[in-house]
């Protein structure tokens, strides 16, 4: 957490410090090894799951970014065809990262196979199950042999997973397994000290870490002046040397210069008050992903992913993103299994109001047909 800035809570953040403006081209590019693969990685990598534009991505690697990634679900699917176009003419300059859902042995390779083709390249350097959140699914033996089969295929060369929800136990059982190269897990400036400590073991056991939901929901709006939090929020994620590399959703030359920018300086106490402002301004709207509510919805609502829904349509205000990860999780927990309880049991250990949270997701995606 960010730490001994009590004094600082009734601070504001207009002219508090502008956003870095330097030519991205005179920044050097910080490279950091991603676990026991070896890959050199650029520390501000390229989270490709919103761009619609691909000369966004080719600007970023013109920059040095060379961590591409995607997955098999983002844009309905069409996401790896934009990133495959641009693959085509990049792939040696570039690591792609890809998903996939976990299935069947037989449906993840069929998957595997569609990535390929979408991402036109032979091999794809890192694939990874997307979205774990239970032991259970970490150790599950059907992913652990279709991702050997790829491998001996000579489909992927490293194995990981992707994680929102019950990270640290996750994290800790990747240890367990002595399987998988990488975890992409949700880290930043407000995340629960419980992840950071097991991020801390996944690294010292030789797990490559990368890290996602870096700028903490990345809302806007209110008194924040003339500067931006997200070159801060980026290097506070890079101030842990267990993290190899960061994945910032990127759609504009503009956020690519910027995110890039974070790669000028080390994190500082300049940072740290930037960053104590915007969870002032945010504190409400902001879920740490600490996994402290779960389970305790008495009609078993996804507390957790239902914030992360409410994250993508306030924070990254893209409606488009947040229904598609609704409709992906209503299936089975439909937000109308909430009565509006009264006597809401559901406590977070943050204090965010998670009825009234439930109540506004209930106005987004309470009448979405799925």
């Amino acid at each position: 957490m960010l730490g001994g800035l009590a004094s600082l809570l009734p601070f504001k953040g207009k002219g508090l410090a502008e956003t870095v403006t330097d030519d991205p081209k005179e920044i050097p590019v910080q490279f950091r090894t991603l676990g026991k693969t070896g890959l050199k990685v650029s520390s501000i990598g390229f989270g490709a799951m919103i761009t619609s534009d691909p000369t966004v991505i080719h600007h970023a690697i013109d920059l040095g970014i060379n961590y591409i990634d995607t997955a098999a679900s983002y844009m309905d699917g069409n996401n790896e065809i934009i990133v495959g176009n641009v693959l085509k003419t990049r792939r040696k300059e570039t690591f792609i990262a890809t998903k996939l859902k976990l299935r069947s042995e037989a449906e993840m390779m069929e998957s595997a196979e569609k990535s390929l083709k979408k991402l036109q390249t032979d091999v794809i350097d890192i694939i990874q199950l997307h979205g774990l959140n239970s032991k259970a699914k970490v150790l599950n033996e059907e992913a652990m042999n279709a991702f050997d089969k790829m491998r001996k295929k000579g489909m992927v060369r490293f194995v990981g997973f992707s994680t929102h929800d019950n990270q640290a136990e996750c994290l800790l059982t990747a240890i367990e397994a002595k399987f998988y190269d990488m975890v992409l897990v949700a880290f930043n400036f407000t995340s629960d000290p419980v992840i950071g400590e097991a991020i801390t073991k996944a690294g010292e056991a030789g797990i490559g870490i990368v890290a996602m939901k870096t700028q903490a929901g990345g809302y806007q709006g209110k008194d924040l002046g003339n500067w931006s939090p997200h070159q801060a929020a980026l290097r506070w994620v890079l101030k842990n040397p267990h993290v190899s590399t960061t994945i910032p959703s990127m759609t504009s030359f503009a956020q690519v210069d910027e995110n890039f920018g974070a790669m000028k300086s080390a994190y500082g106490f300049k940072d740290e008050k930037i960053l104590q402002c915007y969870v002032n301004l945010y504190n409400e709207e902001l879920c740490r992903m600490c996994g402290s509510c779960r389970n305790m919805c008495t009609f078993g609502l996804p507390i957790q992913d239902i914030n992360r829904c409410l994250m993508y349509a306030e924070g990254y205000r893209n409606f488009d993103l947040a229904l598609q990860t609704y409709k992906g999780i209503s299936k089975k927990s439909p937000l109308t299994a909430c009565t509006d309880c009264q006597a809401c049991q559901i406590k977070c250990k943050y204090h965010l109001n998670i009825p009234e949270r439930l109540n506004r997701a209930r106005q987004l995606f309470g009448s979405i047909t799925v």
